[in-house]
């Protein structure tokens, strides 16, 4: 006597996958925007000392960096194992430096170029001789805008 049936029977629709590789490629697209490659191959064993007054660079374009710390173990049989300077993806000496830089210099806006930072990566077992040469040839070029890179030390408690 009841007017109203149960409609049995009926299972719902699939889920359309019509979509899915356009949110496919639309993912991966963002994902290959948004990475960021390694700028330079390390040739040098670089283990930045740890300090506790860190200031963090805004403007990564502005700055250039000079590696200096032992060659890994795979150049040592042709660069041996002192200390040496990496420009770029290359070995370099002191000479190297005011081209570096100034090559640096021509990749950026002129109203710029007075913001432009040296930033020393400086392995920590290194001695200073290598690094007052570095900084000796960028005041002779005036560079005067230079800092050390550092990692945070863990705070203990």
């Amino acid at each position: 006597m009841s007017k109203f049936n149960k409609k049995r029977g009926k299972a719902t629709p699939a889920i359309s996958t019509a979509s899915l590789p356009d949110i496919v490629f639309i993912l991966l697209f963002f994902f290959m925007v948004i990475t960021k490659l390694r700028e330079t191959d390390l040739k040098v064993d670089v283990q930045v000392p740890q300090a506790t007054e860190l200031e963090k660079l805004e403007q990564k374009s502005l700055i250039h960096y000079i590696y200096i710390g032992r060659p890994y173990e795979r150049f040592q049989a042709i660069y041996g194992t002192a200390p040496r300077i990496q420009l770029d993806d290359s070995f370099a000496t002191i000479a190297d430096i005011p081209l570096f830089v100034e090559n640096h210099k021509q990749t950026v806006q002129p109203n710029l170029r007075g913001r432009i930072n040296t930033s020393l990566r400086v392995d920590g077992k290194i001695t200073m001789g290598i690094v007052q040469d570095v900084k000796t040839q960028l005041r002779k070029i005036g560079q005067l805008k230079v800092n050390y890179a550092a990692r945070r030390r863990a705070e203990n408690r």
